[in-house]
């Protein structure tokens, strides 16, 4: 389903820049991460541009944005809503970013595309929850958390540009959810990230350990997250692999507060290289953001392997290097769950973060751009 668009002028009023502490040109170099310095990265500071939490599209609120991917030859955005079909049916949006090395000056909302379930229908309140969006060869591949407590399983989709349902990818065993919370992945951190690979593999990553892999990250312990290596044709897993996520990086400053970090979003550099974002946040502080590289070579395929805190098996992670703390550089990051590469109005490299504001009034849809200096 199509839905309309706001006004350039109601846009520019609206949607205006924000202040932010971190100067532009403000640059981060890793010359060799993990020692590799074929894997040099470099990234200035563009700029940022926020939506305030309450800003309606066709008398539907607009939020929620958990995945975001750019396609080279519309010059267009599309980035999926997180709201599990309570506000509006499950969506995701086509942008367009006016975004440079300068900065990023405005964010339109062409249309809003209702997501599909196999039957052709919009999905039941509380039945989906999309949490990240790629393009692929074949469509829009998408993922859903499930629901633990409905014991509805984690997926990834396949859905036209229209919403329609295409395709299903397999899912491994270990990551059904269970009653008894023995196995499988946990409630509102399944999957989170998805990755498409130039040769034509997807990379799906939870936000932290299954169940039967250990507990999830603390203040004094990181923990272990799969990865999986699915051939995206067929939709059938190639490998999984193990991704360290460190651990919460501040307490909480509130008596009792909330404290969490997970792996919010991957993007693939090459076939074997990703950027991966931990999201760790501490009532009464807020977001800390930073961007590992991680290299897949070398690394154990553990989809044979049932636990990974109850094996002896030698298991080698997937080596990962930190590339970017945004915070380190000025930066008052909200809750970043989605990036991608994108080509800027004036030809340039950039890397365009966006949070998701949870439906808050106390957070903002924030757009945050990078100019690329180099990569892989």
């Amino acid at each position: 389903m199509l839905k309309a668009l706001f006004s350039t002028v109601a846009l520019a009023i609206l949607f205006a820049p924000v202040a932010h502490a971190a100067e532009p040109g403000v640059t981060v170099a890793t010359p060799c991460p993990f020692g590799d310095c074929k894997a040099a990265i470099g990234l200035s500071f563009a700029g940022e541009f926020s939506i305030p939490t309450g800003t309606l599209f066709d008398g539907v609120e607009f939020g929620g944005l958990s995945g975001l991917d750019y396609d080279p030859a519309s010059n267009r955005y599309i980035a999926i809503s997180d709201d599990r079909s309570e506000r509006s049916p499950a969506r995701f949006y086509e942008l367009s970013i006016e975004a440079s090395a300068a900065g990023i000056s405005d964010v339109k909302v062409i249309k809003t595309v209702t997501l599909k379930d196999r039957n052709g229908e919009a999905f039941a309140a509380k039945s989906v929850d999309p949490e990240s969006v790629r393009f692929g060869k074949d469509g829009i591949y998408w993922s859903s958390e499930g629901d633990v407590k409905q014991l509805l399983p984690p997926f990834v989709r396949v859905a036209d540009r229209d919403g329609a349902f295409v395709r299903e990818f397999e899912l491994p065993k270990a990551f059904m959810p269970t009653a008894d919370k023995s196995a499988g992945v946990r409630d509102n951190l399944a999957f989170e990230g998805l990755a498409t690979l130039p040769g034509g593999d997807l990379m799906v990553e939870v936000e932290s350990a299954l169940f039967q892999d250990g507990p999830i990250s603390g203040l004094t312990r990181g923990t272990l997250a799969r990865m999986i290596r699915y051939d995206a044709a067929s939709g059938r897993p190639k490998a999984e692999y193990v991704y360290p996520i460190a651990p919460i990086p501040q307490a909480p400053t509130v008596d009792k507060g909330y404290n969490d970090n997970g792996a919010s979003e991957i993007l693939s550099l090459d076939d074997h290289r990703l950027l991966v974002v931990e999201r760790g946040f501490a009532q009464g502080f807020g977001s800390s953001i930073k961007i590992f590289m991680v290299d897949t070579e070398g690394a154990t395929d553990v989809s044979a392997i049932p636990s990974l805190a109850g094996t002896e098996a030698a298991i080698v992670p997937v080596r990962k290097a930190q590339v970017l703390d945004m915070r380190a550089i000025g930066l008052q990051p909200d809750n970043i769950e989605a990036v991608t590469f994108a080509k800027g109005t004036d030809g340039s490299d950039l890397l365009i973060f966006v949070s998701d504001n949870n439906f808050s009034k106390e957070q903002k849809t924030q757009f945050i751009a990078f100019k690329v200096l180099a990569r892989p």
